[in-house]
């Protein structure tokens, strides 16, 4: 991958970033088990159970609120806004399914796994199919040909994928950084299709039938009190805001973590300490963003420390920050929106692979006047 422009590092400005080969990084192979063991002394690595009871009461009343809503409105365009508001449920949801299934939430792993289940059941979502690809990512984040969420997606992350890109992809790849957000108004379907299409294949699957028996009780609950109690148009109307708020929320919120961030070359050799760090990139913003993201503005830390409770990864940071100043190791934070412009910043670097090498842009503008 060529260098390119793609993120800022404390506020200091532009660095360019290219694909980490080994002999790259320092010698820090001890900085994991210093920086964990001053966590745990710290007791940042316990449970949270009240925190999330009080999260979870939220998210049951904001439910219920949005059921009483659609009710006492009725055939009204304004259940578009009911339809937006669940979607932002839901995403909440998911954030709370993501944190189970990293076992932040229950003392007992199996517990996790179940509770894990049903919240992603109860939003579409095959928890064992996104169990499998989010591990891989944890383990290697950003590493070319491990890390599923750089695989090409309609979008291309990696210039060669680019290249690759034909007909109507290679279209949209040219300028996807442009079509980023947009393309994430249908993420929520393409979430609901993966989900479906794993849990329907020929492959073994752990849990096959409970996740299908959620998720069908899931979509018979949504859709049919939308075309039973509202005409056929607004009900598709509501569906289709629905989704889509819940897949650009969901996208927004992960986008920021690592799009943008070094890519690891496939043979390259790093310690934990650094790989994880050097991939992930913070959000800055406090309670409000760590309510709004899920506490996945604490990236870095989360990376390192997947069992982690929401409320503790502020504290951590701190330690961490301190480790990587004293070792020299980058450790990247920056606004939410500048983190925005970094992602369509360098997802317009990469698409511009797809474009004709040969086509002069000031002849282009010209020729279409």
């Amino acid at each position: 991958m060529s260098v390119t422009k793609i993120q800022e590092l404390n506020g200091l400005g532009p660095v360019r970033a290219t694909r980490a080969r080994a002999g790259d990084f320092p010698p820090i192979a001890k900085a994991y088990t210093r920086v964990s063991q001053q966590v745990r002394d710290a007791g940042l690595l316990r449970r949270a159970p009240w925190f999330y009871v009080l999260v979870g009461l939220v998210l049951v009343v904001a439910l219920g609120g949005t059921i009483a809503g659609f009710v006492l409105l009725g055939e009204s365009w304004f259940q578009l806004i009911i339809a937006g508001a669940l979607g932002i449920v839901f995403t909440q949801i998911a954030f709370l399914a993501h944190e189970a299934a990293h076992r932040q939430i229950l003392s007992l792993g199996p517990a996790n796994d179940r509770l894990a289940r049903v919240l992603a059941g109860a939003i579409g979502m095959s928890y064992s199919w996104w169990d499998s690809k989010h591990s891989r990512h944890h383990s290697n984040p950003n590493r070319v040909g491990k890390d599923p969420d750089i695989q090409v997606d309609t979008i291309s992350f990696l210039e060669e994928d680019a290249v690759q890109a034909r007909g109507l992809r290679r279209a949209i790849t040219k300028r996807q950084g442009w079509f980023f957000f947009p393309l994430l108004t249908l993420e929520g379907l393409n979430l609901h299709f993966h989900s479906l299409r794993h849990l329907l294949s020929r492959e073994p699957v752990k849990g096959r039938w409970i996740e299908l028996a959620i998720i069908a009780a899931r979509f018979a609950l949504l859709i049919t009190p939308l075309f039973l109690l509202l005409p056929i148009g607004m009900a598709f109307a509501f569906l289709g805001i629905q989704v889509a708020v819940f897949g650009v929320y969901m996208g927004a919120s992960f986008a920021p973590n690592h799009k943008g961030m070094p890519v690891i070359a496939h043979d390259a050799k790093l310690d934990f300490f650094t790989k994880q760090v050097r991939t992930s990139r913070n959000i800055r913003g406090g309670w409000w963003a760590t309510s709004l993201m899920g506490g996945l503005n604490y990236q870095v830390e989360h990376h390192l420390f997947p069992s982690m409770s929401r409320p503790f990864l502020s504290r951590a940071r701190r330690i961490v920050r301190e480790h990587c100043r004293e070792l020299g190791v980058p450790y990247t934070e920056t606004s939410l929106g500048r983190s925005y412009a970094i992602v369509i910043d360098y997802l317009n670097r990469v698409g511009l692979s797809a474009r004709d090498p040969f086509e002069c842009p000031i002849n282009a503008r010209y020729r279409r006047v």
